[in-house]
């Protein structure tokens, strides 16, 4: 429940997209949609679609589940276009289906270890380097203390690449290894990383995704 009460939390009533075209064309081509045009809901589709995977992306890092929601979307959009109401915010109406769709991911994953694990799997990396890493407290600690879990060798190697920017071939020269070696490292060093946080910190996670998909335009 934790995990819903946050996403509600998190997900507000920021939800914005940017569209390439103006409310007359829109008003048309929903009350076309209404009438079962599928010339005008294939118009819709390519309208929202990248706005809206990329917001869903934001927070569930895995393409095939984004295209699979956003996919199950547009179809609840078809099978709903008889309700639709021209003068009604056609982007609210989906805003208002992507929330309930989201919500319902969320719960899934909440139950579901299995996908919760890949789902943070996916996200771990990405966060390693997201700003909002470094605004959350509780965040910190979790990167702090999943470092912490590596070898000696591994931390010093992981720190200098990932948290210091440096590449390969300066921590190659730095520590008088291979690139090979310090690209093993690194690997081996994320997979333990994960693997921690996969296990420990589900609900951090979640917070950086819902907070950073609450701040995108």
């Amino acid at each position: 429940m934790a995990v819903i009460e946050l996403f509600y939390k998190f997900i507000g009533s920021r939800f914005k997209l940017m569209l390439l075209i103006d409310d007359a064309e829109l008003y048309s081509l929903v009350n076309r949609l209404r009438n079962g045009d599928e010339r005008a809901f294939n118009t819709l589709y390519h309208t929202y679609f990248k706005p809206l995977y990329g917001k869903v992306f934001s927070m569930v890092k895995d393409e095939a589940i984004a295209d699979e929601l956003i996919q199950e979307l547009f179809l609840k959009v078809w099978q709903k276009r008889e309700e639709l109401n021209p003068d009604y915010s056609f982007t609210a109406f989906l805003y208002k289906i992507t929330n309930n769709m989201v919500f319902d991911f969320f719960r899934k994953v909440a139950k579901d270890s299995r996908l919760a694990a890949k789902l943070i799997i996916n996200a771990t990396e990405y966060y390693l380097h997201s700003d909002e890493l470094l605004e959350s407290k509780e965040a910190r600690q979790v990167l702090t203390n999943a470092i912490n879990q590596l070898s000696p060798q591994r931390k010093l190697i992981f720190t200098y690449c990932k948290l210091e920017g440096k590449s390969y071939e300066e921590a190659s020269r730095n520590f008088g290894l291979s690139v090979a070696t310090i690209n093993s490292h690194i690997t081996q060093s994320l997979k333990a990383i994960r693997q921690f946080v996969a296990k420990n910190y589900l609900l951090v996670l979640m917070q950086l995704m819902l907070s950073l998909f609450n701040k995108l335009p």
